[in-house]
């Protein structure tokens, strides 16, 4: 019996929030394997921002996904069958796999890595900690804006997958970690479970008097994922010569209008500032060793969401704009995974 591939292809580009309606559900027949490739099973699926950036039909590092595309997304699956002398039944293959039950993929294929069947961690953690989410964390505070011992490190969307990463390489590496986030709960497990200094709300009518009570030698250090207001006032508190690790504007992302900010602290602090894309990174084998011995040792925590079922892609993305998650969000494409 021949399997059934169920795709999640782009409809209309959505306005706002995403919505089911922007997707259609196609189902079709699994291709048989030419020498050479291999089908990949979907495990899970990683939720990130840059998957409604990818919607939007508007310059950006990839091409945007076109209408009646597979949705584009990272995952995380395992070869079921293999006519490839590279791939075994029963690896892990990460790389893009989209928003589907399965992927016929070429051995030639680039950006893929093959996992070994038992990883020794959590699956959804490969997508998470040890994934492109920490592996961002750490080029951000390595590279891109490093971080001194006793330095003031603050670090917006704090409680997400990849700001929760970074607040605890900052602690690793010896700076005070002032996290925020939406909400007390969140704030509190920051502090009590993540081991951050301090954390602010900023929900709060009074976040920025709580920022600035909670950073009283000022903001050496920057790692960026918010942008709009939140951004501004981090800004406003930096220290002359201060850097900036400019990650992710997620305000913006479901906006049609391009945000604007003032960049005058930027010129009056002599502020350095850079953004990134993790896809620039050349050293990951070094970060996710690094991540994974701090997992093995116990001094870096991880948090995974994982939400169910490939039909509901469209509505769990939305979560990370609304707050209903911690850590790294991620969705489980296969029940028996």
């Amino acid at each position: 019996m021949s399997l059934i591939n169920r795709q999640l292809r782009l409809k209309t580009r959505p306005e706002g929030l995403v919505s089911r309606d922007n997707f259609e559900l196609v189902e079709q027949a699994v291709p048989e394997l030419e020498d050479g490739e291999v089908l990949v099973r979907v495990l899970y699926l990683s939720m990130d921002p840059t998957n409604r950036v990818w919607m939007r039909d508007i310059p950006q590092y990839l091409p945007p996904v076109a209408i009646g595309e597979v949705m584009r997304a990272l995952g995380l699956g395992r070869v079921v069958a293999s006519r490839s002398a590279h791939y075994a039944e029963g690896d892990l293959v990460q790389g893009v796999t989209g928003w589907q039950d399965y992927l016929v993929l070429h051995e030639d294929a680039k950006g893929y890595v093959r996992l070994p069947a038992d990883p020794g961690i959590p699956l959804p953690t490969l997508l998470g900690a040890a994934g492109m989410s920490g592996v961002t964390a750490y080029y951000g505070l390595t590279d891109i804006a490093p971080v001194q011992a006793g330095e003031t490190l603050v670090v917006s969307a704090a409680a997400g997958s990849v700001g929760s990463i970074a607040g605890q390489i900052g602690r690793i590496m010896g700076a005070r970690v002032v996290g925020i986030a939406g909400g007390a709960d969140k704030c509190r497990h920051l502090v009590d479970h993540l081991g951050f200094d301090a954390a602010v709300d900023y929900k709060s009518a009074d976040f920025k008097q709580q920022l600035k009570a909670v950073t009283p030698d000022g903001v050496h250090v920057n790692f960026e994922n918010v942008g709009g207001e939140v951004m501004r006032a981090v800004l406003s508190r930096m220290v002359i010569g201060g850097r900036v690790a400019l990650c992710g504007m997620i305000s913006g992302y479901n906006s049609a209008e391009r945000p604007g900010d003032d960049f005058s602290p930027v010129i009056m602090k002599r502020l350095s500032v850079r953004g990134f894309l993790v896809l620039d990174y050349t050293r990951t084998r070094e970060a996710v060793g690094a991540i994974t011995g701090w997992i093995r040792e116990g001094k870096l925590k991880t948090e995974e969401t994982v939400a169910e079922g490939l039909e509901n892609a469209p509505v769990v993305l939305n979560r990370l704009f609304d707050g209903s998650h911690r850590g790294k969000l991620v969705l489980r494409v296969d029940g028996q995974a």
